[in-house]
């Protein structure tokens, strides 16, 4: 039997997997290059690669290899194969050339000479010549030129072998199949597989892991879909030897169906992908083994159905090639690490990422390493052991709280004084926070007008600002009293002074109210809870920490109303309403707003909660420009905006008092007719207009939005839900 010497291209970091898979499969001498894998065997050998190789690109069957060094001995090194015995006249062909020299500076240059050259060699022996075809040719022919060789081969493969024939659709960045199985391969799922392990992906995209998951399970010849090989129209091809391997693979897919496959499923947020997936699979004819639901990260739990045999959850999530992308990305992949110590213990864990630094933030330690290459993207694919591995970064959240000691030190008068009226405000607070199980609150508000601060609890943090003091008063005592104010804040509340940090509000004008702080200290944000979402807030670099509390019962009553409605939040600062009615089940939320700086931190808002951007879009754009163009319906609005703003992105300046009747009513012909706007504002001053209450269902419930550490302070907003008539 004719033993022929074949070559198996692969992508870069895949050699030494296709090595072990060509040796597998029958290779009598085989040894790793750059990029491929050298193999030896008879036809049949060539043939059963083709059809079932995970990991090759190319199949390719060399005929000659020489030196080049001009174009005259590429076209007589061409020509001295015997092409009339691979090449009927009667075909087309096309020639794939790669690789520059001195002699040959330009691939379609050297494609040229290749493709005279055979054709003048068939029309030498034969007396007619094939044809160029650029699409569907009958044969190909493949030149790679390097380092002054050139090597011509017959590609058995025909189209890259990575296409199987399944993926009619895909997301917006598709890992390619032989990338996805040998991810598969390295993560063990074969052995994981083999004793009925379950592969879990939470964001499959178009679903390639899950089916070369179960192709691998169920013992499927990844050729089998494909509609062509290469081979099939070379004048040497041997058709029943190629009927006879096919049949056998035919037979092994029949066996390998009739086993008890194990769990394979895959989610994703966004719907459209998961239909692009269910499309995959359907083509693979493999929807009865492979399932599939649209979740977001935040419902990622092992299945109720029946009880599973831990196994591995394998993901390629976003890499966020943005800034503002990435940096929400680490909540989204911290969430990831606490949902699979939480849901998971037992299980592998596997992420296959162009950003192994964002891996940092799983809070698991990495038990193996793979460098593997996503097109040109240098990636890696990490695997992690989540039952026997501890946060690798601790955090303060992380350690037992202790109640902070604070030294003992002799308060001056007015620093007791205001340390008492702390005490006696969380006294009274203390039966309502506990009920209510808040924890983040406004502890004082200028109860004292000589002490004009507003200080805010967030758990074990204090955030306190000063009130500009009026020219009336004397600097000298405002700086003596806010001194006071440090002094005792530590002692009143036991908190960490490292944990208080202070602000001056004064009247913004323009983008101040967006811009970082000077000679502010970095620290990460704090994660906070409120109701049954997670709110990130930065108590130090900017004016604002990204949470409004007094909009706090109004965020949890679009949460407790949000189900299966779509929501809209007009300047929406950092979403955190938007994040309330996501969690609470809303169908879809829109977030509007000019501040790209508070639109990345909505994106952290939504990734530390598990949720993706499919279902939340966020929109930089003016409010008011933005609602002279929107389309759509919305069962629930909430209409926040400043009471006043001149910002160089606005078309125009925005005043609440002179311009919020003609802001209502185009935001309400949005509003579905049987929806709610609630509308609010923070202008003492404020008066809605009395055309509302005629040509709308106005309600003032500006009471039930203020709780009871707001109450002493009831001018903090204004606030109406307004319906259709």
């Amino acid at each position: 039997m004719n033993q022929f010497e074949f070559f198996a291209a692969c992508p870069k970091g895949l050699e030494s997997l296709l090595l072990a898979e060509v040796r597998d499969l029958g290779a009598v001498e085989s040894r790793e290059t750059v990029a491929g894998v050298y193999f030896s065997g008879d036809l049949a050998l060539g043939y059963r690669t083709c059809l079932w190789t995970r990991l090759a690109n190319k199949v390719l069957l060399p005929l000659n290899s020489f030196a080049v060094d001009s174009d005259t001995e590429l076209y007589d090194g061409v020509a001295a194969i015997a092409w009339a015995e691979h090449i009927s006249p009667s075909s087309t062909f096309l020639v794939d050339f790669s690789g520059t020299s001195f002699a040959i500076r330009n691939t379609q240059f050297g494609a040229l000479k290749t493709k005279d050259a055979i054709v003048d060699r068939v029309r030498d022996v034969t007396g007619e010549r094939p044809s160029v075809a650029k699409q569907n040719p009958d044969i190909r022919i493949n030149v790679r030129l390097s380092r002054g060789r050139a090597v011509v081969s017959l590609d058995l493969s025909g189209e890259s072998l990575h296409r199987r024939g399944y993926r009619l659709k895909q997301g917006a960045a598709p890992l390619k199949e032989n990338l996805a199985a040998a991810v598969l391969l390295r993560a063990g799922w074969p052995e994981i597989a083999a004793r009925g392990g379950a592969l879990i992906d939470p964001m499959c995209g178009s679903g390639t892991f899950l089916v070369e998951a179960a192709m691998m399970a169920a013992d499927i010849a990844p050729g089998l879909l494909r509609a062509s090989f290469g081979f099939e129209r070379w004048l040497n091809h041997q058709n029943d030897l190629w009927l006879t391997l096919r049949e056998e693979a035919i037979e092994r897919k029949r066996i390998g169906l009739q086993k008890d496959l194990p769990e394979i499923r895959g989610y994703d947020a966004d719907l459209h992908v998961i239909r692009a997936a269910e499309e995959n699979i359907v083509t693979a004819k493999l929807d009865h083994w492979v399932r599939l639901s649209r979740k977001e990260l935040k419902e990622f739990t092992q299945p109720t159905h029946k009880t599973l045999v831990p196994g591995i959850v394998l993901t390629n999530p976003p890499y966020g090639e943005r800034l503002g992308d990435a940096e929400a990305l680490a909540y989204l992949y911290r969430y990831l690490g606490d949902r699979m110590r939480a849901e998971f213990p037992g299980w592998q864990l596997g992420v296959f990422t162009g950003n192994p630094q964002l891996c940092h933030e799983l809070g698991l330690k990495a038990h193996k390493k793979y460098k593997l290459f996503n097109g040109t993207l240098e990636s890696e694919l990490l695997l992690f052991d989540v039952h026997t591995v501890q946060p690798a970064k601790v955090t303060d959240a992380d350690q037992p709280r202790r109640a902070y000691v604070p030294q003992e030190v002799v308060l001056s008068d007015g620093a007791q004084m205001f340390a008492n009226r702390l005490r006696k405000n969380q006294k009274q607070l203390a039966k309502w926070l506990k009920k209510e199980a808040v924890s983040c609150y406004r502890l004082y508000d200028a109860d004292m007008p000589e002490y004009a601060v507003a200080v805010d609890m967030y758990n074990d943090h204090v955030h306190v600002q000063e009130y500009a003091a009026p020219n009336s008063i004397d600097e000298r005592a405002a700086v003596k009293r806010f001194e006071e104010i440090k002094q005792a804040l530590p002692q009143a509340l036991s908190v960490n002074p490292d944990n208080i940090s202070y602000k001056q509000r004064k009247r913004n004008t323009g983008t101040s109210q967006y811009e970082k702080l000077a000679n502010r200290r970095t620290h990460e944000m704090l994660s906070v809870q409120e109701g049954q979402a997670k709110l990130l807030v930065d108590l130090w670099q900017y004016l604002d920490t990204g949470l409004f509390l007094d909009h706090r019962p109004l965020r949890l009553k679009i949460a407790q109303s949000a189900k299966g409605k779509r929501f809209l939040n007009l300047f929406c600062y950092t979403a955190s309403a938007s994040v309330q009615a996501a969690v609470g089940g809303a169908r879809y939320t829109v977030s509007v707003d000019m501040s790209k700086t508070y639109l990345d931190w909505a994106r952290k808002n939504f990734a530390e909660n598990g949720l993706g951007e499919q279902k939340n879009r966020l929109e930089q754009a003016d409010c008011m420009t933005w609602l002279d163009t929107a389309q759509g319906e919305y069962d629930l609005i909430m209409l926040d905006p400043p009471s006043f703003s001149n910002s160089k992105r606005m078309d125009g300046v925005l005043d609440i008092q002179r311009d919020h009747s003609q802001l209502i009513e185009k935001t309400m012909k949005l509003l579905a007719a049987d929806g709610v706007l609630y509308f609010s504002n923070n202008l003492r001053s404020f008066k809605l207009d009395d055309m509302l209450y005629e040509h709308y269902l106005v309600q003032n419930i500006t009471q039930e939005t203020l709780d009871k550490d707001f109450q002493r302070n009831q001018k903090i907003h204004h606030c109406w839900s307004i319906r259709h008539k």
